[in-house]
C-alpha cells in the first residue's frame, strides 16, 4: 500500500463529506418546502485492495441520493385528498341547499303551503266572503311565486355547480398533460438510474393536486414514468396525456353532464376528488330537490284544479276557456296517444271516465245535466290494443257541441273553448277522468310545475269565479269544493308515495337535513385521516431540524478527520521525499 492510494482514500472521504454535507444543506434549505421529501446520502466502502497476504480498504465512495419516502404511504394520502376534497364537497353544497330550502324560517315553503289550505278553510266556513276570495287568490299566487323562486334558486345552484365542474375537468386536464412533461423529464434525467429527486417531488406534488379533483391510482413503470389511471381507465401513459373533457348531453328539461377521456370519448366512473363531489352532488341533492319541487308543484296544480274545475263560484260561468295549448296536429290526437307530443309532456293525465256538464236557464232555473264521455282505455271498438278510437280534445269538442245551448271551439293556439247560450250558465261536475282539469277548464292553477304555476287570471280578476261550492250527489253545497280543496292537506297522494303535499315535502326536507348531518360528519373525519397521513408522512419524508444538524456535526467531523489523514499522509510524503 503506498501513500499515493492513502491520498486516494483521504481525497475520497474528503469528496464523500462534501457531497454529504451539501445534502444536509439542501434539507436545512426545503425545511419549509411544501411536498419536499427529505434526502439521504448512501456511502457504501469502495472495494478492497489485496495486500501481501489481507485485503485493504480503499475509501469511501458514493451510493446514491434519494428521497426518503414510502410510497404506500404516498398512495393512501393520495386518497385522502381525494376523499376530503369529496366530503368537504357535499358538505357545501348540502349546506348550501339546506340554506335555501330554510324549512325552519318564517317564510319557509311548508308554512306557506298551511296558509294556502288555511285560506280555503277559511272559504269553506265564509264561502260567500268576497274578501276571503281575494285571499285565496293572493295566497295561491303566494304559493306559486315561491315555487317558482325556490326552483330558480336551486337552478341557479345547480348552474353554478356546473360552472366548478367545468373549471375543476379543466384544471384536471392541465395537470395530466404537465405530469406527462414531467414524466419524460425525469427519464431522461435519470437514464435508468432512480436520481431525479426534485423532478419525482414536483411529480408527486402534481399527483397531489390532481387527486384533490380525481380519485386516481399510479403506477410506475421501469423507466420512472407513472402511469395514472381513474378506476382502471388510464389517463396519462408515461409521456402522453389522454385528457379529459365534460360532456353535456340534453335530457327531458335539464342535462346531464358526464367526465371522457378526451382522446377516445371512455366515460370515466369518478367517485373521488372535486369532481367527483360535484358529479354526486348534481346527479343526487341538487337534481332530486328540483325533481321533488316540480312533482309536489304539478300534483298541487292537478289535485286542486281537479276539485276547482268541477265547482261553482259566486259568479256563474257563461264561457270558458281553458288554459292547456296544443298544435293543431295534437288536437285530433287521442290524448293518450304516444305521439300527442302536448299530453306526453305533462307530468299529469287524464284517464278513462267521463265529466258531468250542467246547463242552466239563468231565468228560470231550470236545468239540464249531460255526461260527456271520456273514453280513454286504450282499446279499439275491434277490441285490440290502440288508441284509434279514444278520445281527442277535437271528439271532446263535438260531445260538447251535442248538448243543448253550449257551443264548443277549438282556439288557433289549441285551446277549448266553451259558451252557454244566450241567458244560460254552464256548470261541470264528477269529473272521472280529470280531463278538465288536464285541459285547463275552470282551473284554479295555470301551468304544469314550479316552472310556471300560477293562479288563472280570470280569477285573479274575478275572484268571484273562485270555485267554493259543489254539486254532491245531486244537491247544490256551497262550501263542498272549498273543503275537498282544503282536505288535500293531509289526503294521501299516489303519485307522492303515499303522503300528503305538505308531508311529502318535510320528508324531502327532512332527508336533506339528514344527508348535511352526515356530510359534516363525514368531513370531518375525511379531514382527520387526511390530517393524520400528513403527519406520518411529514414523520417519514419531513425534514427533522435536529436530526440534520446530527447529520452535519457527523460529517463535518468526516471532513475534518480526512483533511487532517491528507495532512498527515503529505507530511510523510515530504519526509520520504527528503530522505530520497
Amino acid at each position: 500500500m503506498s501513500l499515493t492510494g492513502s491520498l486516494a482514500i483521504g481525497r475520497s472521504a474528503l469528496s464523500a463529506s462534501q457531497v454529504a454535507i451539501q445534502v444536509t444543506g439542501n434539507n436545512f434549505a426545503n425545511v419549509s418546502t411544501p411536498g419536499y421529501s427529505r434526502q439521504n446520502i448512501s456511502l457504501i466502502a469502495s472495494p478492497d485492495q489485496r495486500f501481501g497476504t489481507g485485503f485493504i480498504g480503499r475509501g469511501v465512495q458514493i451510493g446514491g441520493i434519494g428521497r426518503t419516502i414510502d410510497n404506500a404511504l404516498q398512495g393512501r394520502l393520495w386518497n385522502g385528498y381525494s376523499d376530503e376534497a369529496a366530503t368537504g364537497t357535499a358538505q357545501q353544497f348540502l349546506s348550501g341547499v339546506e340554506s335555501i330550502i330554510n324549512d325552519l324560517g318564517p317564510n319557509s315553503l311548508s308554512r306557506q303551503l298551511g296558509k294556502f289550505f288555511d285560506a280555503w278553510s277559511e272559504l269553506a266556513q265564509s264561502p260567500n266572503a268576497e274578501g276571503v276570495r281575494a285571499l285565496v287568490v293572493q295566497e295561491g299566487r303566494t304559493i306559486g311565486g315561491q315555487l317558482r323562486a325556490l326552483r330558480n334558486d336551486l337552478t341557479q345552484t345547480r348552474s353554478q355547480l356546473d360552472g366548478q365542474l367545468d373549471a375543476a375537468v379543466d384544471e384536471a386536464s392541465n395537470l395530466l398533460e404537465q405530469i406527462a412533461a414531467v414524466n419524460v423529464n425525469i427519464v431522461n434525467s435519470e437514464a435508468g438510474t432512480p436520481s431525479a429527486n426534485s423532478l419525482r417531488d414536483q411529480r408527486d406534488q402534481l399527483v397531489s393536486r390532481l387527486s384533490t379533483l380525481l380519485d386516481v391510482s399510479v403506477v410506475e413503470q421501469p423507466s420512472g414514468a407513472y402511469d395514472v389511471l381513474v378506476g382502471s381507465t388510464p389517463v396519462v401513459l408515461a409521456g402522453q396525456s389522454r385528457g379529459l373533457r365534460l360532456e353535456t348531453t340534453p335530457f327531458n328539461n335539464t342535462t346531464r353532464l358526464a367526465v371522457q377521456v378526451r382522446q377516445d370519448g371512455t366515460q370515466l366512473n369518478i367517485s373521488g376528488g372535486t369532481v367527483g363531489g360535484l358529479l354526486q352532488q348534481r346527479t343526487g341533492v341538487v337534481d332530486r330537490t328540483i325533481e321533488q319541487i316540480d312533482t309536489l308543484a304539478s300534483q298541487l296544480i292537478y289535485q286542486v284544479n281537479r276539485i276547482h274545475s268541477t265547482g261553482s263560484g259566486s259568479t256563474a260561468l257563461t264561457s270558458v276557456t281553458g288554459t292547456l295549448t296544443m298544435p293543431t296536429g295534437d288536437t285530433t290526437r287521442a290524448l293518450n296517444d304516444p305521439q300527442n307530443g302536448t299530453l306526453a309532456a305533462l307530468p299529469f293525465r287524464p284517464g278513462n271516465g267521463g265529466f258531468l256538464v250542467t246547463v242552466t236557464n239563468a231565468q228560470t232555473g231550470a236545468s239540464q245535466t249531460v255526461r260527456v264521455n271520456v273514453d280513454l282505455d286504450g282499446i279499439t271498438s275491434s277490441g285490440a290494443p290502440g288508441t284509434a278510437d279514444d278520445s281527442s280534445i277535437a271528439s271532446i269538442t263535438a260531445s260538447l257541441n251535442a248538448i243543448p245551448n253550449v257551443s264548443a271551439s277549438i282556439n288557433p293556439d289549441g285551446t277549448l273553448r266553451i259558451n252557454a247560450a244566450s241567458g244560460f250558465t254552464i256548470g261541470f261536475g264528477e269529473d272521472t277522468s280529470g280531463a278538465l282539469a288536464v285541459l285547463g277548464v275552470n282551473t284554479y292553477f295555470t301551468g304544469r310545475d314550479a316552472t310556471d304555476i300560477d293562479v288563472r287570471a280570470e280569477l285573479q280578476r274575478t275572484p268571484g269565479l273562485l270555485s267554493s261550492g259543489q254539486v254532491v250527489a245531486g244537491n247544490r253545497n256551497d262550501n263542498a269544493a272549498a273543503m275537498a280543496i282544503a282536505g288535500l292537506r293531509t289526503s294521501p297522494n299516489a303519485a307522492l308515495g303515499g303522503e300528503s303535499l305538505i308531508g311529502a315535502w318535510r320528508s324531502n326536507v327532512q332527508q336533506v337535513g339528514a344527508e348535511a348531518a352526515a356530510a359534516n360528519s363525514r368531513a370531518q373525519a375525511a379531514s382527520l385521516v387526511r390530517s393524520n397521513l400528513e403527519a406520518q408522512r411529514s414523520a417519514i419524508s419531513g425534514v427533522s431540524i435536529d436530526e440534520e444538524s446530527i447529520n452535519l456535526l457527523n460529517y463535518q467531523r468526516q471532513y475534518q478527520g480526512a483533511a487532517r489523514f491528507i495532512s498527515v499522509v503529505d507530511e510523510l510524503t515530504q519526509t520520504l521525499l527528503n530522505i530520497l
